[in-house]
Formats: C-alpha cells, sequence, structure tokens
C-alpha cells in the first residue's frame, strides 16, 4: 500500500506531454497488467492447473519471495525518483525532455520495468501456484512490448545518443560491466 501510495503522490509533479503515443497502444498495457493482477490477487483464478503449486510450500521459499518484493519495489521506487519530472506511466516524452542516464538507468535502460518484474517473481514465489507464474509471463509481455515502443522514440528523438546509451546497458536485466 506505501508503493501505491507513494506512485500515485509522485505521478502529480511530472512535466506535461510533448509527444504521446496512440490510444490502442496506451490502452493495451493497463489491459494486460490487469489482467495480470487478477491471476495473481484474484482467487477467481485459483482453479485448475492454475492453483497447482509449481514450489512446494516452504516458509524459505516464501522468504526468498518476500525480499524479492520487498527489492523490487525498492529498485522501481529509486528508478522513478531518479527519472523524476521526466515519469510517465505512458509512452511519451515530456516538454524539454531529457536522456536519463544515471543511478540506476547507468545500467539499465527500464528500471522500473525490471523492479516491478522483480517484485511479482517474489509473489510468484511467495503463493508458489501456477497462476502467479502466468501472471510474470504476462507482465514481461507487456513491458518487453512497452519498453519496444519507448525505445523506437527514444531512438527518434535522441539519434545516436540513444544508441549508443543502449549499446551499454541492458534492457531490463542490468549490465554489470560496460558494454
Amino acid at each position: 500500500m506505501a508503493w501505491l501510495i507513494y506512485w500515485a503522490i509522485s505521478s502529480q509533479n511530472v512535466r506535461h506531454a510533448h509527444t504521446v503515443e496512440p490510444l490502442p497502444w496506451r490502452i493495451s498495457t493497463p489491459v494486460i497488467m490487469a489482467l495480470a493482477a487478477m491471476l495473481v490477487f484474484s482467487p477467481f483464478f485459483r482453479v485448475g492447473p492454475l492453483a497447482r503449486r509449481f514450489v512446494p510450500e516452504n516458509r524459505w521459499i516464501a522468504g526468498i519471495g518476500i525480499i524479492l518484493v520487498i527489492a523490487g519495489l525498492a529498485i522501481s521506487v529509486w528508478a522513478r525518483r531518479h527519472l523524476g519530472q521526466f515519469w510517465s506511466s505512458r509512452v511519451t516524452l515530456k516538454v524539454d525532455h531529457q536522456l536519463i542516464q544515471s543511478g540506476p538507468y547507468a545500467r539499465v535502460r527500464h528500471p522500473i520495468y525490471s523492479g516491478l518484474l522483480l517484485a511479482l517473481i517474489g509473489t510468484a514465489l511467495f503463493l508458489g501456484e501456477w497462476r502467479a507464474v502466468a501472471g510474470v509471463a504476462l507482465v514481461f509481455a507487456a513491458h518487453w512490448n512497452k519498453a519496444r515502443r519507448e525505445e523506437a522514440l527514444l531512438t527518434r528523438e535522441f539519434g545516436a545518443t540513444y544508441d549508443q546509451y543502449r549499446g551499454r546497458t541492458g534492457a531490463l536485466v542490468p549490465r554489470l560491466f560496460g558494454g
């Protein structure tokens, strides 16, 4: 809940959009994310093969899951704070947009997505059921698709500078050593 409250409050202090993607693309990610959330958190989907466990019920596995949730949410907050006024939930360019290449963005181009995926993987471990794995797969697909759209927009805006940045950073998994 604290993460959601932070996310809602911090979204109020961003720059106005200069360029926004078309509506069909804008709504595709939230629709997929809502389906993934229902899979993971709704008891309605706790049926048949989706309710089966992919890991044994074990407090150590659940503990590792909780640690991953905390770490993933912390990474997403760190990245969101670092992005500052240029953050958007949609694929967009802000007025006087700058390419952020420091903090978590020094090693990974989409650290918010990485953090959220890590948190969801932790949730899947904690729950231990295949429905959570399906939710992780949907969120990965949604974020991967959105990341490709963002990268196309940023390449058009920043050209060679963005190409060089892509060459030395990972998309969702950080590059620990220069590219």
